[in-house]
């Protein structure tokens, strides 16, 4: 799907609205990244860092989130700040924050503000916890957001502290993913209908919808989640396990009596594995830690590429572990993203820094491609400056 014609006023900031706004950027739509000189994004100050760049310029996680946009610097506690914003979205598909409520409003740019001049906009806000109730005005993280969710304390080795998800996992996945959905369902309906959507995602909403099953649960059973590793119901054994090789794992998850089976005759037919107890769930089920033990046994007589290969051969479901970044496949992988870095880096050399908006005109690295930029009066071009060039750490 190409958004090429789709241009976005975005105000959002650090993870999950950058993310969303990211992936329009990626799919073809002009994305305009608003900061201010006295308060960049957050995001600029975390690493890693490129060494010896600019203050600011530098993150690579700002980098990973702001891909193919362009930036522009507003002071907004000016007093033609405002205007500026205003003509921007007026010529824009979409305007997306994730502020806590009421910060656009201050502004001025709420979603009745600028549907007087845009009637036909998309609105993305991406607060916490809504715009409503008694928790509107808490902000936080993608931490945070999985923390007050419980998806935190679900995740862990039985009998230890809560290990969370190891990212920040809400700003990754659930939240940018439902609202690029809704963002481009309204998109959609827009090009049938010619209207436009106000759009609310509380994040911490869309990232309990992650967690329906459990949620479920508890409500027909009272239980509670508990912390299981990587067990789940259903499926014994499921676990990574030891290889031959220093610091190699294979995963395993075995969620049928054939399967297994199957696991049996790849590891040569232990006897303690063809016991008749163990051919069905509920027998397996009831020696899970016992297997378990004995399977990090078993697995440590391969290699991980000839286990690899003889999941391949009877059709178990095992996966080798990722290989260590050393590796002929890493290398490899890395061979295959140097085009993609010299192109990027071409591309950012083709653009060049030129009046805020003003003109339009032709790339010379690239007759062909045109660049086209929103009129704004020149007497307001001293209160904003723009880069023009897409974001690549900066």
């Amino acid at each position: 799907m190409r958004l090429t014609g789709l241009r976005v006023l975005d105000f959002c900031w650090i993870g999950a609205g950058a993310f969303v706004t990211r992936i329009l950027a990626d799919l073809g739509a002009e994305v305009i990244k608003v900061e201010s000189r006295t308060h960049p994004d957050n995001l600029r100050l975390s690493g890693p860092h490129q060494p010896g760049a600019k203050p600011l310029e530098g993150s690579g996680y700002f980098a990973s989130r702001n891909t193919s946009k362009k930036s522009i610097a507003l002071n907004m506690s000016h007093p033609q700040a405002r205007q500026i914003a205003l003509t921007l979205a007026s010529r824009c598909s979409i305007v997306s924050n994730n502020f806590r409520p009421g910060v656009m409003e201050k502004w001025g740019l709420g979603y009745d503000e600028i549907a007087a001049v845009n009637p036909s906009v998309i609105y993305l806000a991406m607060p916490m916890q809504g715009s409503n109730g008694p928790h509107r005005d808490y902000i936080g993280f993608g931490s945070t957001i999985a923390a007050l969710c419980g998806l935190v304390s679900m995740a862990g080795r039985p009998g230890r502290a809560p290990l969370g998800t190891g990212t920040h996992y809400p700003d990754h996945v659930p939240n940018p993913g439902h609202a690029l959905v809704a963002v481009l369902a309204a998109a959609l309906h827009r090009a049938r209908t010619g209207e436009g959507q106000q759009i609310e995602l509380a994040q911490i909403e869309s990232t309990v919808n992650m967690l329906g099953p459990s949620v479920l649960a508890c409500a027909a059973t009272g239980a509670l989640p508990q912390t299981d590793g990587n067990r789940r119901s259903g499926t014994v054994p499921r676990g990574v396990f030891p290889c031959a090789d220093e610091d190699s794992w294979c995963a395993i998850e075995v969620d049928s009596d054939r399967s297994w089976q199957r696991l049996v005759e790849s590891l040569g037919a232990p006897e303690w594995m063809r016991e008749d107890q163990l051919k069905t769930l509920p027998g397996r089920q009831a020696r899970e830690d016992a297997i378990e033990a004995r399977l990090a046994q078993e697995t440590r007589r391969f290699s991980a590429p000839n286990w690899c290969n003889g999941c391949r051969r009877t059709g178990s479901r095992r996966r080798r572990s990722p290989p260590a970044p050393t590796s002929p496949a890493i290398r490899n992988c890395w061979r295959a993203a140097i085009g993609i870095t010299w192109r990027m880096r071409r591309w950012d050399r083709c653009w060049s820094t030129c009046r805020p908006f003003a003109r339009s005109g032709r790339s010379a690295s690239h007759p062909g491609r045109r660049r086209s930029w929103v009129n704004i009066p020149s007497r307001l071009l001293p209160i904003c400056s723009v880069s023009t060039k897409p974001n690549a750490g900066g």
